[in-house]
């Protein structure tokens, strides 16, 4: 018990906080961060569609493997990486014990254990890019491509405003706490404590909304007093904003060296 308060000790709020504030804005120091973001999200796009459409235990683990390395390179914050394997334990331990009441036995964790490796190359693939540059960088890829200035603008905008929106939720949870009173006794298991939280969580969700509907207006007001849809609509405006996105030698190799690596898979799977 005193091995689970002590793992319970570490995460707090402001480590969350910090955690996602490290996510969203200290991207700058990895070395995928330099790849050109149009690049970057074309290799991203063939990692989130293909793995699903194979079957090859040693291709997924190949493609498992190049993921994990990009993942690396990316300089991932730990709690990126624990949320992903939590989601993964999750999601394919209750299929398995479910199989199990369905007249399912040992053998059928095969397939989960492929259904797993998709998920983990797509999952990982995901970090490398969302986690490996900046938002701002992302939006540009984006546009470039040919999305919208809507869209784009509204992933960079949701990356931006995630440890802002934490803020507020951890300030509104915070006043509930202090006009409210915990249990005196924590019960087995701590069930009254887990019911208390769960019951604050649920009273700073209005406020947490109501705060979010403030903080956008006050964002769309602000864009367009500044001329934001007439620039996104203006073609001259759109490539002045474009205009440092440059592909170079090491995008060329980057994607060179994926296709090589991928063939290679292909070619022994």
């Amino acid at each position: 018990m005193q091995l689970v308060r002590n793992w319970f000790s570490r995460i707090s709020l402001e480590r969350i906080q910090l955690e996602l504030m490290n996510t969203a804005y200290g991207s700058g120091h990895a070395s995928l961060s330099r790849l050109d973001p149009r690049c970057l999200l074309l290799w991203y796009l063939f990692f989130a569609i293909v793995p699903w459409f194979l079957s090859s235990f040693v291709v997924l683990a190949g493609l498992f493997l190049l993921t994990a390395a990009t993942t690396v390179l990316s300089r991932v914050t730990p709690f990126v990486i624990v949320v992903l394997c939590l989601g993964l334990i999750g999601q394919v331990g209750w299929l398995f014990v479910l199989s199990l009441f369905f007249g399912g036995d040992v053998g059928s964790a095969l397939p989960l254990l492929k259904l797993t490796l998709k998920l983990s190359v797509v999952s990982l693939a995901s970090i490398t890019v969302f986690s490996g540059m900046d938002p701002e960088k992302i939006s540009d890829g984006l546009l470039a491509l040919g999305l919208p200035a809507s869209i784009s603008f509204s992933l960079s905008y949701g990356y931006r405003i995630l440890p802002v929106l934490f803020e507020e939720f951890r300030n509104v949870l915070l006043s509930y706490r202090l006009r409210g009173q915990s249990p005196e006794r924590p019960g087995f298991l701590y069930w009254r404590m887990a019911a208390y939280y769960l019951k604050l969580l649920t009273m700073a969700f209005f406020p947490l909304m109501l705060a979010t509907a403030k903080r956008s207006r006050t964002t769309v007001e602000a864009l367009e007093t500044r001329g934001f849809s007439y620039g996104m609509r203006n073609p001259a405006s759109k490539k002045l904003k474009l205009s440092h996105l440059r592909v170079a030698a090491r995008d060329i190799a980057f994607l060179s060296g994926t296709a090589a690596y991928v063939a290679l898979l292909f070619w022994i799977g």
